[in-house]
């Protein structure tokens, strides 16, 4: 096999592009899905639609909770499937950058069509249309994203490259996250023409036309054979799937993530209502508070960049679920103790940064150094499978707070139900960190060292 070139740090931020991109579109879904058809009776009084029935509708569970459930469970389904078609394809292109090119259209159509309801008012059609919606916007997303990770272990070839993509990755997923968060304050623009409901259709459809101009530039940008080795993998789905789940490293990593999705899906499904109804703010107020824990945790990159390469990945990833984990606590007491809904804003922003800027870098990387630990092992090149059976575990897990939330927000008055999911939250926050303790860093490093000097030898 010829020597693959490593990719500069022009073509790592290239790369990053792509991640600003579907991040607008994932951070869309995530944010506002929930926000949207379960409103806040504040955002009903206000002149939000309701499409179908808000209630409770079997076993205290909401319509909206089980189609955005239904949908990640859909999503994570599909990812080891994706990933295999991936790590096998034999297209000219390459594995990965085929998949890219195509997914990325269809993904910023479907996002808009998710929020277009064909019935006004409450009707069972609007339910069945919206799931229909999620479906397919799960699927185009999968299709765009497993080969994506999948050239994370490829352009990185080195421990320093490796950080420095995840890096770069983690600044583009947050401030296309960021991104997201300003729907509310670009629909305003259009409310008096277009009213509530399509004002927010027409912000999305900008955002989305953004997104996907964003996610072409890898697609169009990068020559996958010049730096990622292109051979097919000869595993079909499931047995690739069996040996990617059998590492043992891999499931310690993977249960410590499941718990941190969760947690993390809570508080950022939760957070437009954290922001209205706890803080007592506009909704405008969601991407300015995103946007200061985005600016903040952008500070805090560098020295997690240097602290990761010195100390190892292991010990900040641990100290940052602490640390999320005492944020969510805190999150809980919002609104109260006699200060401002601002100042509760900035304190939540500004704290959850720190912790943000780790666990934004970092997973990635670790699942990196699994993989590659694991193709120096068994001698295959499995990378789309390992970010696939990642993403198929964390999405079930999102699934799982996607159920938690809107069956939580309905519990109680005056906001108890948000405050109770932000709590819920922290506890697993904690659980994801005590689980990563029994991550064996060293064995895996040690591992790729050796395979390195196997290789130069």
């Amino acid at each position: 096999m010829t020597e693959k070139k490593q990719a500069s740090n022009k073509i790592l931020w290239l790369f990053a592009i792509g991640q600003l991109g579907w991040a607008i579109m994932s951070g869309i879904i995530t944010n506002w899905l929930v926000f949207f058809y379960q409103p806040s009776d504040t955002a009903v009084a206000s002149g939000a639609p309701v499409f179908f029935t808000q209630g409770a509708v079997f076993a205290g569970l909401t319509v909206i909770g089980l189609i955005a459930a239904v949908g990640r469970i859909f999503d994570a389904i599909t990812d080891p499937w994706i990933a295999s078609c991936s790590d096998r394809c034999k297209n000219k292109l390459g594995r990965r950058i085929p998949f890219l090119r195509w997914a990325a259209v269809p993904l910023g159509i479907v996002t808009v069509l998710v929020f277009t309801s064909p019935v006004s008012g409450q009707s069972p059609k609007n339910s069945l249309f919206l799931l229909a919606m999620d479906l397919l916007f799960y699927l185009f997303l999968t299709l765009y994203c497993t080969p994506f990770n999948a050239l994370i272990p490829e352009l990185g070839r080195t421990q320093t490259a490796r950080v420095n993509l995840s890096t770069f990755i983690s600044i583009t997923f947050f401030l296309g996250t960021a991104v997201s968060y300003l729907v509310p304050n670009v629909a305003k623009l259009f409310e008096a023409s277009l009213g509530y409901a399509g004002s927010y259709r027409a912000a999305i459809g900008i955002f989305a036309a953004l997104a996907v101009i964003c996610m072409e530039v890898p697609a169009f940008t990068i020559d996958e054979h010049e730096y990622a080795d292109t051979t097919p993998c000869e595993s079909k789905m499931f047995q690739s799937l069996g040996k990617t789940f059998s590492n043992r490293e891999f499931q310690k990593f993977v249960s410590s993530d499941v718990l941190y999705w969760i947690a993390l899906t809570l508080f950022q499904t939760g957070l437009p209502f954290y922001i209205t109804v706890l803080m007592g703010l506009d909704s405008g107020m969601s991407f300015v508070l995103f946007a200061l824990m985005t600016l903040v945790s952008l500070v805090f990159y560098a020295p997690v960049n240097i602290l990761a390469k010195k100390f190892g990945k292991k010990k900040i990833v641990q100290w940052a679920f602490i640390a999320f984990s005492g944020v969510f606590t805190l999150t809980t007491f919002c609104g109260m103790w006699g200060l401002s809904g601002m100042t509760w804003g900035i304190i939540i922003a500004v704290l959850g940064a720190i912790p943000m800027a780790a666990l934004g870098i970092l997973p990635q990387a670790v699942v990196a150094d699994i993989a590659e630990a694991d193709s120096i092992t068994t001698g295959e090149n499995r990378e789309g499978m390992f970010y696939a059976a990642r993403t198929f575990a964390f999405k079930l897990g999102q699934s799982v707070a996607m159920l938690v939330f809107t069956s939580l927000a309905r519990v109680g008055e005056n906001g108890f139900g948000y405050r109770l999911s932000a709590i819920v939250a922290a506890v697993l926050c904690l659980a994801g960190g005590i689980v990563f303790f029994s991550y064996n860093e060293k064995a895996t490093i040690a591992t790729i060292e050796a395979g390195s000097k196997t290789h130069e030898s």
